[in-house]
């Protein structure tokens, strides 16, 4: 492990995975620094339906390993561990949770999200047996089946808006008596007659042993008086937000926005930003502003954050790397 590597990639997940693949491939023998634990938010999910060529759908873990096995077959070696920091001279020096050091000449950061929980045992207990934070992942297991999305922006909105295609009832639960929403997405659910709203409320407990029976919530009075009510549903969508894991970044003057975001050139060629625009080399795609680190996946997209959206941009940033690479 003292060589210096070519290529290391900071993540296990779809993205980092995808990449490994191909840079293997490509004779780079990439090292991943895969995470503790491994595998992203995947590895938590229960099955995966949407992901094209398992008709009959397939477990998160499994999915993982599969692109894992797959990725090693070629070259790839892993670590489990997490990354504590990432530092630039003429090359990366990336430390990791052992105390380790180690050298590349690019590095790929593609360490994904975390969904925003509320903290719940009960939630937990639950996640995958009826309480999810992805509806477009886990929604076609609600067909005729009642249901509650947590939450007040847009996403909250969106959501519950996309899952009265297979839920019999939707109901949102928000904290507050005023929604952060814009007053589009508010009309459009509240239009929606399979949409109904408890505000000034919160979730105290998720009901059930094996799945979700219903949900035990504290309901605030105009006057101010606490009373607690029970809300039937068989499932729980969470829709309070993401947080991207770039953490260990804070000290490598990547840029990042105000939520943790990763910009790379794509990203800010797309949303137009020309105040920063001269930092980044658009000669490469999915490029950040520090020379030779690249980023891909749910730590840029705060978006889409699919397994199929997330290979996607593993798969062209290491095609980039590859580039960079021959270039320098």
């Amino acid at each position: 492990m003292n060589q210096t590597e070519k290529l290391i990639i900071i993540g296990g997940g779809p993205a980092g995975l995808a990449a490994a693949l191909y840079a293997s491939r490509a004779m780079l023998n990439p090292l991943v620094i895969e995470g503790l634990p491994a595998g992203g938010q995947l590895t938590l999910t229960s099955e995966v339906e949407n992901y094209p060529g398992f008709p009959e759908g397939v477990l998160g873990p499994d999915l993982i390993k599969r692109f894992r096995d797959q990725a090693q077959k070629f070259g790839t070696r892993y670590i489990t561990e997490n990354v504590v920091s990432v530092k630039k001279d003429e090359l990366f020096t990336v430390t990791i949770s052992n105390g380790q050091t180690l050298q590349s000449r690019a590095v790929l950061v593609a360490t994904g999200a975390d969904a925003k929980w509320l903290g719940l045992e009960s939630e937990q207990r639950l996640r995958g047996k009826g309480v999810s934070a992805c509806a477009t992942c886990d929604g076609f297991f609600f067909k005729d089946k009642e249901i509650a999305v947590v939450g007040g922006g847009d996403s909250a909105m969106e959501e519950a808006t996309f899952l009265t295609r297979f839920a019999s009832k939707v109901t949102i639960i928000h904290r507050r008596n005023e929604f952060r929403a814009s007053k589009f997405m508010i009309e459009k659910a509240k239009n929606n007659p399979k949409i109904e709203f408890i505000v000034n409320a919160q979730v105290v407990e998720v009901l059930g042993e094996n799945s979700v029976e219903g949900l035990r919530l504290e309901v605030v009075s105009g006057d101010g008086m606490k009373d607690e009510k029970v809300l039937n549903v068989q499932g729980l969508f969470l829709a309070i937000g993401h947080i991207p894991t770039t953490s260990f970044l804070k000290d490598t003057g990547v840029l990042l926005d105000e939520k943790g975001y990763i910009y790379n050139s794509d990203r800010v060629a797309l949303e137009k930003h020309t105040d920063i625009s001269d930092q980044f080399d658009f000669g490469f795609r999915y490029a950040t502003n520090i020379k030779g680190l690249f980023a891909a996946g749910d730590c840029t997209d705060y978006e889409y954050r699919q397994a199929g959206t997330a290979i996607g941009m593993g798969i062209a940033a290491e095609l980039e790397i590859e580039k960079y690479l021959n270039r320098n």
